[in-house]
């Protein structure tokens, strides 16, 4: 494997990929007591973000298949996590929503993660938080263009 030069913009993509992974890896580790997996907790913080929504829509936002989403669905109904109710804008529709057993969920899964997330910022040099913090306004246009 041959390491690109230092002003190849490849290159640096690939540095930004590595490091997001990781980063994220080492969150997700920060909330293993969390009783359901990575895709999981995604949907369910999804319901409890945006509110209530079908099946379909859930698996479009969180980039699943149907199929996916409804093995996931019924995971999380057998855990009492979401809840089914009739679409008051078609009977015919099911609405999936968190409980508040999910919900609480939720907020503990965020909260462990945040928790490591501030260690991690908490143990860099200033200089290297300064300019993390610097950058994250580019970040964010990236996470909103997604």
């Amino acid at each position: 494997m041959t390491t690109p030069p230092p002003d190849d913009v490849g290159g640096d993509t690939i540095r930004l990929y590595r490091a997001l992974v990781r980063i994220t890896r080492s969150i997700r580790r920060d909330a293993r007591e969390i009783p359901i997996g990575h895709g999981a907790l995604s949907a369910l913080a999804t319901l409890v973000t945006d509110g209530p929504q079908r099946a379909g829509t859930l698996a479009e936002t969180e980039g699943v298949s149907a199929p996916a989403m409804t093995r996931l669905l019924k995971f999380l109904e057998d855990q009492a996590y979401v809840a089914r109710r009739a679409d008051p804008d078609d009977g015919r529709a099911t609405l999936l929503a968190a409980t508040q057993a999910g919900e609480d969920l939720v907020r503990s899964g965020r909260a462990a993660r945040l928790r490591g997330l501030e260690d991690r910022l908490a143990a860099l040099p200033d200089d290297q938080l300064e300019l993390l913090l610097a950058a994250l306004p580019a970040l964010e246009a990236l996470a909103d263009d997604a």
